[in-house]
């Protein structure tokens, strides 16, 4: 986090932040999000391990666009030496604007690997990890928690404390457990309590899927910014209907087919030009095409066909031939 972004979370203007996701902050997702107002972004989580042994695909997703910036990079491991030796790569070749470290995913093989939140079973660790980390940076070390790994083991105050006095600039608390993974709702209360705990800024996560939510978490919490993860798949306009709430004004609608589809398009040819392979591209683009298509009238028979296509020409005739189909529907 640049000393502006740092500001930023201390200035009262609640930032908005694209939250890290395996698959979904890419690149391409991260820049669509800063044009409709994502203040900060954080690249997908990305292995320490990977990052030390030079492994050429998980160094291509620490790639980003100068014009993402504020940008973080957040890195997972279960080892302080790797995870600090990983961190001090990452700022030295990719200059982020500030580290972030996982200790919030709840993924099976990354948990079977004291990664993510398995960490959380050992608050030690979690201390000599972050402690490593800022130790071999000059750049802001920032941490992501969950508010535990268990139920029995829920104490989200005490694990962000020691996240604080282990030397963490910046926290953001997704107030689920691990074991909730994504299911029941966040515990916004618990965001409320961290931040009243903590003297570092304090970032809400969970369960903002609308612009009036976001208001709502600023209102219940008083957190310092509010990071967005699955409310945006297929929306990037909701950071835009998430600052419009903030601040009072009327929310703006969620953007008809028509309108939609062009960001879908934009959104695809960002995603070719970074991939370098049109076919490579556009396959892994499907999941977003599901998403963007999702609570359409016949949505789900588009879907079908969209999962098929391989080229961008594709995805344009069975999205434009979808409205004219809806044109007609509405001139009967």
């Amino acid at each position: 986090m640049s000393t502006s972004a740092i500001d930023l979370l201390k200035s009262g203007t609640v930032p908005l932040y694209l939250a890290p996701q395996a698959g979904v902050s890419e690149s391409p997702f991260r820049r669509l999000c800063r044009s409709y107002g994502a203040d900060v972004v954080v690249s997908e989580f990305v292995s320490a391990e990977g990052i030390r042994r030079h492994d050429r695909r998980t160094h291509s997703y620490l790639r980003f666009h100068d014009d993402e910036r504020p940008i973080g990079i957040q890195i997972f491991g279960a080892e302080p030496e790797a995870m600090a030796q990983a961190a001090r790569l990452v700022e030295e070749v990719y200059e982020p604007d500030f580290l972030d470290i996982n200790f919030g995913c709840p993924v099976k093989k990354v948990v079977n690997r004291n990664g993510g939140s398995g960490c959380l079973r050992d608050l030690d660790l979690v201390r000599d990890i972050i402690r490593a980390v800022k130790a071999a940076i000059s750049i802001p070390t920032t941490v992501k928690i969950r508010s535990g790994f268990t139920e029995q083991t829920r104490n989200p105050v005490e694990i962000a404390l020691r996240c604080q006095d282990a030397g963490a600039e910046v926290l953001t608390l997704h107030a689920r457990t691990r074991t909730q993974m994504y299911s029941g709702t966040a515990n916004w209360d618990e965001i409320a309590a961290v931040k009243q705990a903590l003297d570092i800024p304090v970032i809400g996560n969970g369960d903002v899927f609308t612009g009036e939510a976001a208001a709502r978490m600023r209102e219940h919490t008083r957190c310092d910014g509010i990071m967005i993860a699955r409310g945006s798949h297929g929306a990037p306009w909701l950071f835009a209907q998430a600052r419009a709430a903030l601040e009072g004004r009327p929310v703006p609608a969620d953007p008809e087919a028509a309108e939609r589809f062009r960001i879908v398009i934009e959104h695809a040819r960002l995603a070719i030009a970074w991939e370098a392979d049109e076919e490579k591209a556009m396959i892994e683009f499907r999941k977003h095409l599901g998403w963007y298509t999702k609570g359409l009238p016949n949505g789900r028979y588009l879907r079908q066909e969209l999962f098929e296509v391989r080229r961008l020409d594709e995805a344009e005739r069975l999205l434009e031939g979808y409205l004219a189909q809806v044109e007609q529907g509405a001139a009967a």
